[in-house]
């Protein structure tokens, strides 16, 4: 047990949320999840969601309060649940452990359940309190938000760019423009997230790997997704050697299957699976690879996919490592006059990898 003296909701919940961010990389497709439990100002149970199928955060906090929670608070980070999955409802849980209130950072966001956990802790005699830290608890579990309320994985564009805005110095023509503190990054990056996305071109280009390394530990399989409409990707490449990191999945159209059918059946004996879309539509395919538990989703390049996302307005954050090199004329632009730029971005925390500059953001509309 603990000892923590005059606290505030505000400030137990800021635990709570610690606790949470244990669980990041491990829990998709289910959310992060903090839970506390306190007693007459001590703290007597943490818990964290550490895995998906594993316990839920309350369940794990409420073990390790034991009787010392009857009659007390449970902090947690995102509404109870009122529904069995692979775990039984955690309302019930506390309805049973005794405690007299429980305050929520923000409720569910599934329509199917949301509210639902908190009334029925209410109609129990339960005092509950919702909204405490809501931004930061709703911020935290970004990808699961996104998929509950636009049916799509949370995008992040990245994009390595010369100070010109360019990403190559010539078409197909493969160019390394930042230094080993950014792969050190990107690789710790590619341990978290579900998936990776690239167009065909930058398989063809860069015949990539698309896995972790580095010392980036991943604890769920790395999906690997090729956009390719032309069914370009060849079977020979080097990520169908790296299945044992996760399934690549090869997105194209029914109009692409039925120009090259062998070609799909090329991919699939290589250990591909072919996702075939009715149209060419960005905002389908996104929605196609939820089937796939991807929640959050690197688009790592190239152009052109960025730049049909981006116009299809399904980019929800930008990672740019900026290089201190200029590409001059010849170089590939990364996005079209009017689309986006380093300085419409906007709102970017810089921060130095070595020589090279992080800009992280939202994405800021101006259309």
């Amino acid at each position: 047990m603990s000892e923590v003296t005059q606290t505030s909701d505000d400030t137990l919940m800021a635990e709570a949320l610690t606790l949470a961010v244990r669980g990041r990389g491990a829990t998709s497709p289910n959310p992060m999840v903090g839970a506390l439990v306190t007693q007459r100002g001590h703290v007597v149970g943490r818990g964290y969601h550490a895995r998906a199928g594993g316990r839920h955060a309350e369940v794990v906090a409420l073990d390790e309060a034991g009787d010392a929670a009857t009659g007390g608070r449970l902090y947690c980070t995102l509404e109870p649940c009122c529904h069995t999955g692979r775990t039984g409802p955690c309302v019930e849980r506390i309805v049973q452990a005794g405690l007299a209130a429980v305050v929520v950072g923000v409720e569910d966001p599934d329509p199917r359940a949301s509210g639902a956990g908190i009334r029925y802790l209410r109609e129990r005699g339960i005092s509950v309190t919702v909204g405490v830290r809501e931004a930061e608890a709703i911020r935290l579990n970004e990808a699961f938000f996104t998929v509950q309320r636009l049916a799509r994985p949370f995008v992040t564009m990245k994009v390595a760019l010369s100070l010109d805005g360019k990403i190559a110095v010539a078409p197909g023509e493969r160019t390394q423009l930042t230094g080993r503190e950014v792969s050190v990054h990107a690789h710790g990056v590619r341990g978290i997230v579900d998936a990776i996305a690239v167009g065909s071109e930058t398989v063809v280009v860069d015949d990539p790997l698309l896995t972790a390394r580095g010392g980036a530990e991943r604890q769920r399989p790395l999906v690997r997704v090729v956009f390719d409409t032309r069914m370009r990707t060849p079977p020979t490449a080097r990520l169908f050697g790296t299945l044992d990191a996760g399934p690549v999945v090869i997105v194209t159209t029914e109009a692409g299957l039925a120009r090259w059918p062998e070609r799909a059946g090329f991919l699939e004996r290589a250990g591909a699976v072919v996702e075939v879309l009715p149209v060419r539509d960005p905002a389908v395919a996104l929605s196609r690879l939820l089937a796939h538990d991807v929640s959050d989703l690197l688009l790592e390049g190239g152009a052109l996919l960025h730049q049909s996302m981006w116009s299809a307005g399904l980019v929800d954050r930008v990672r740019l490592y900026l290089a201190p090199v200029v590409l001059g004329e010849t170089g590939v632009s990364w996005m079209q006059p009017g689309q986006a730029s380093i300085a419409k971005l906007g709102g970017s925390a810089p921060r130095w990898l070595g020589r090279d500059l992080l800009l992280e953001t939202d994405v800021q509309r101006v259309d």
